[in-house]
């Protein structure tokens, strides 16, 4: 598609202007048009202006038409003190709907302000680049991506700078990537130090279940056996001991009581010589001390045989116990102490096998974000293979365009300008124009150069450069 009339009216410095479809070059002292012309273009195909006033002074209304080669009829009319403009857009005589938006769809910005282009910083040149890469994509292509919409990032931005900016060191997938990297190494280093202090083949499960406290009872009632059984063989062998004990008081008390008696009657005795008027009752007194000595020999033998019966049934109950044999406690002993260290060990195992479990779960989410973040440096190749690529030998590494394996700043503004041209050609059903203002900027032979390379892929260029005329120029080419 073409241009076949260009009629411009009272906009920005133009009065009066009429091209035809053909290639031109404006010339002329600067203020004579020259960039009013491509201004009022840019005008009626973008509702854009970067002038304050667009109605030419002392006009009331400023229009501007385009009819192309396809039928198509462009119609941009702005009235003086308004801020909106009216576009009126038919096709072969059918009004277009949403005319703004049609007209987007047959341009670009690269095609329409070359110049300006070339004037941007690199990174900026960058980002209009990579903005041209034809790639349907929103947040929902990212979702399905990387399974959420990864935080930091401009989105703004076009699909290859995105996931540049996602598989960036600067990131946040390659940040906590490290941060979590760095804890999963802190915590197996904690890990391998706790299991220093660890025996070897700690048994866990065997030591958590064994039961101290049962086998301490077990251990205590052994123990409670065999003090049974000592004591009882003691207590047997002093049996004899013990019964000549109880054989030496008996006979102690009955010499006590012999003596006692003797003594007794030896003083009755010399009571009867010295009282006789109680002859008659020491007499009666004395035939009852033998019967009085009866009863405390009973009583001693009664003593004696109540303690022997006692010391009898006790040598009995010993006498269970004296023959058997006193169990060894001490494997059990050294199986609960045993038992006793490994419990020791239990919370520090434990520990260590949490910092395990978490050094596994701090592997697996470094290991999905390494999985984003590469997915994120294959994409711009999947990109690339399956986007519609506006520029011929345009490539992306790293985030940065190239063309024809040269990055935007090490071409001339020359070699911009073609990229220009080639980016106009890229849409073949849009419109084939492309505006260069201030070609004097470019040496004569590259001027050329690129005036024939318009001419030769059949691109409509409307050019100006800065001569010494007087008046505007309009000179086919």
């Amino acid at each position: 598609m073409k241009t076949s009339i260009i009629k411009i009216h009272s906009a920005y410095g133009v009065t009066e202007t009429k091209l035809s479809g053909a290639s031109v070059e404006l010339t002329g002292k600067k203020g004579s048009g020259k960039s009013s012309v491509l201004d009022a273009i840019r005008y009626a195909l973008t509702n854009r202006s970067d002038r304050d006033y667009v109605v030419k002074q002392g006009a009331d209304e400023a229009e501007i038409i385009i009819e192309t080669d396809t039928g198509l009829h462009i119609d941009r009319k702005q009235k003086a003190g308004m801020k909106t403009s009216s576009l009126g857009l038919k096709e072969n005589g059918m009004n277009v709907q949403r005319p703004q938006s049609f007209l987007n769809d047959i341009i670009t910005p690269l095609q329409l302000n070359p110049v300006e282009f070339i004037q941007k910083p690199i990174a900026e040149q960058n980002r209009i680049i990579l903005n041209m890469i034809d790639y349907k994509w929103d947040l929902n292509t990212i979702q399905e991506w990387f399974g959420e919409i990864p935080k930091g990032v401009d989105y703004d931005q076009n699909i290859l700078t995105v996931l540049d900016q996602i598989q960036s060191e600067k990131g946040v997938y390659y940040q906590t990537r490290q941060s979590i990297n760095s804890d999963k190494l802190y915590k197996r280093k904690e890990s391998e130090e706790i299991a220093t202090s660890i025996p070897d083949n700690f048994d866990a499960d065997k030591w958590e279940a064994y039961d101290t406290g049962k086998k301490y009872a077990e251990l205590t009632q052994m123990q409670h056996t065999n003090s049974l059984i000592q004591r009882a063989q003691n207590f047997r062998d002093s049996y004899n001991n013990k019964l000549r004990g109880l054989e030496a008081n008996k006979k102690i008390a009955i010499s006590n009581a012999n003596d006692e008696i003797s003594g007794e009657r030896s003083g009755l005795e010399k009571t009867v010589e010295r009282l006789k008027a109680e002859i008659a009752a020491a007499q009666d007194k004395l035939l009852g001390l033998d019967s009085k000595l009866n009863d405390k020999i009973a009583v001693a033998e009664a003593q004696f045989n109540e303690a022997k019966a006692k010391l009898d049934a006790d040598v009995g109950t010993a006498n269970q116990y004296a023959d058997m044999n006193p169990v060894d406690t001490s494997a059990l002993q050294d199986e609960i102490n045993t038992a006793e260290a490994m419990k020791k060990h239990l919370n520090e195992y434990a520990r260590m096998k949490q910092r395990q479990k978490d050094v596994d779960e701090l592997q697996e989410k470094s290991d999905a974000l390494t999985e984003k973040i590469e997915l994120a440096r294959k994409l711009p190749g999947q990109i690339l293979k399956e986007a519609k690529i506006p520029i011929e030998g345009l490539s992306v590494k790293d985030g940065i365009p190239l063309v024809h394996g040269l990055p935007l700043s090490n071409l001339s503004d020359g070699e911009k300008l073609d990229l220009c041209v080639d980016v106009a050609l890229s849409n073949p059903s849009g419109l084939q124009i492309i505006l260069i203002d201030g070609t004097e900027r470019l040496d004569d032979e590259s001027r050329a150069a690129l005036y024939e390379k318009c001419k030769a892929k059949g691109l409509q260029f409307i050019a100006t450069r800065t001569t010494n005329d007087n008046e505007l120029k309009v000179t086919e080419l």
